[in-house]
């Protein structure tokens, strides 16, 4: 199909289907930014596959099992976020009882070495236990890029801990409590 073609027709299956596709999610969804996310998702996979999309009415159809599929795996992760966050938070809480004070030590001067934005992020997660979408709430982003600043932070903090001494293969995931609790 020429580009131009291709173009015109997911243009015309964009507009005739957008308002359908976006109350489907939204009724979905809690979350405005986790919806646009879905959405433009769904979008995304359907220029991908604009050859495989039904002609008229189907479109939409096939359009619902996309978005339908973006958003059981969006719950999904959440839910594995989840538990993560739960099984983390108890391997914290025991590191945290293990390390001494000279471990202390390092880990404020780490984390005194980062930037004011990655000790807000994981002060906001570590100290206040914000998920991801309400530290997206406070630092006024979408909750993908709080999740970005939180991982890039936490990356930047290990950095700052090995490059300070403290020896994170001795507490492995635990090292974090540290940080959590002695900041």
């Amino acid at each position: 199909m020429d580009p131009r073609d291709r173009k015109r027709r997911f243009e015309e299956i964009y507009a005739a289907q957008y308002p359908d596709i976006l109350a489907y999610i939204r009724r979905r969804m809690d979350d405005h930014d986790d919806a646009a996310d879905a959405l433009a998702e769904t979008f995304s996979i359907a220029w991908r596959r604009l050859d495989d999309i039904p002609e008229g009415r189907r479109a939409r159809l096939w359009l619902y099992g996309v978005a339908r599929k973006v958003v059981a795996n969006g719950h999904r992760a959440e839910s594995r976020r989840g538990d993560l966050v739960e099984r983390l938070g108890l391997h914290l809480a025991q590191w945290a009882e293990a390390a001494g004070p000279e471990d202390v030590t390092d880990v404020r001067k780490a984390f005194s070495r980062l930037s004011p934005e990655d000790r807000e992020v994981l002060s906001l997660a570590g100290w206040e236990g914000l998920s991801s979408a309400e530290i997206a709430t406070v630092l006024g982003c979408s909750r993908g890029a709080a999740r970005i600043r939180l991982h890039r932070a936490r990356k930047r903090l290990a950095r700052e801990l090995e490059e300070s001494g403290l020896d994170l293969a001795r507490y492995g995931s635990r090292a974090i409590a540290l940080a959590k609790g002695a900041l």
